[in-house]
């Protein structure tokens, strides 16, 4: 049923008012609030879906960036390796020096352990180079996502294999390159076995700076996306709060500006309603 209470036309209009001003200090109260002037589609259609569309896109790529760290990671953890297996090399060189220098079968027969025990620590460390399962030392490849729609941007890492027999060391106890057999005489093979023993540790050191460097040039691009990416994050968060964000000096300001209008509009709500007030004095 209709409300049958009769209001004069001058309160209905300060009524008017003072409802549309109450329903601007609730929006105002919002984006004081939130921070947002645009707060929901009802807002502004256009800007509420743009700065979503932005943000979405920030999210891929944050997700993007965190691969990107990871593969930098697993590079790292394989430069640690070619680090530490390039010093034993070092060390196994200077064993194949001191072999040679020596005139005693039993003494090359022992250089020979050691140095096949630097081959098998090779080996091992090679094996100990991984990060979350990549392993860049044992052929292992990781393809690193640049872009927020998949395979359209990457970069494929491709390891190698660092063990001893991955980077052509042969064994100097056994096989065909033998530095010696202990009690025996020294054989100009022998000699020549240590010799290529030594090639080979050259060519072993080689072929790890050549890979290093393929894996240095890669990480250097990872990293050089991990900046653009930061600073795009950077600009769609921008982009998105320039479309959202409210000026809250503005709306601290149009917040005292409505409650004095709504201060002023109940005053005058009040005058309006003295006319009807004065039929009461006729009684």
């Amino acid at each position: 049923m209709a409300n049958q209470i009769s209001l004069t036309s001058g309160m209905r209009s300060n009524l008017l008012s003072l409802q549309g001003t109450s329903k601007l200090i609730d929006q105002t109260q919002t984006r004081l609030s939130t921070g947002k002037k645009v707060n929901t589609p009802l807002d502004n259609p256009t800007n509420y879906f743009a700065a979503q569309s932005h943000m979405q896109r920030a999210d891929d790529l944050s997700a993007r960036k965190d691969g990107m760290a990871e593969a930098v990671q697993m590079v790292k953890a394989a430069d640690s390796g070619i680090k530490a297996i390039t010093s034993l090399i070092e060390s196994a060189k200077g064993v194949a020096q001191a072999a040679l220098a020596s005139g005693s079968s039993t003494d090359r027969a022992a250089y020979a352990g050691t140095f096949d025990t630097l081959m098998t620590q090779i080996t091992q460390l090679a094996s100990d180079s991984g990060y979350r399962g990549t392993n860049f030392l044992t052929g292992g490849k990781q393809t690193v996502e640049f872009s927020q729609a998949t395979g359209t941007s990457t970069l494929g890492i491709q390891g190698f294999t660092a063990t001893a027999s991955g980077l052509s060391i042969d064994s100097a106890s056994s096989g065909t390159l033998k530095w010696a057999t202990a009690g025996t005489e020294i054989t100009a093979d022998e000699t020549k076995h240590i010799q290529s023993s030594a090639s080979q540790l050259e060519g072993a050191l080689n072929k790890l700076r050549s890979e290093s460097s393929k894996l240095s040039s890669n990480m250097s691009v990872v990293t050089t996306r991990q900046d653009f990416t930061s600073s795009m994050i950077n600009e769609l968060k921008t982009g998105a709060d320039n479309l959202t964000l409210a000026d809250m000096n503005e709306e601290g300001a149009n917040m005292l500006m409505l409650q004095t209008q709504q201060n002023l509009g109940v005053t005058s709500l009040s005058m309006a309603s003295q006319s009807a007030q004065a039929v009461m004095r006729l009684f």
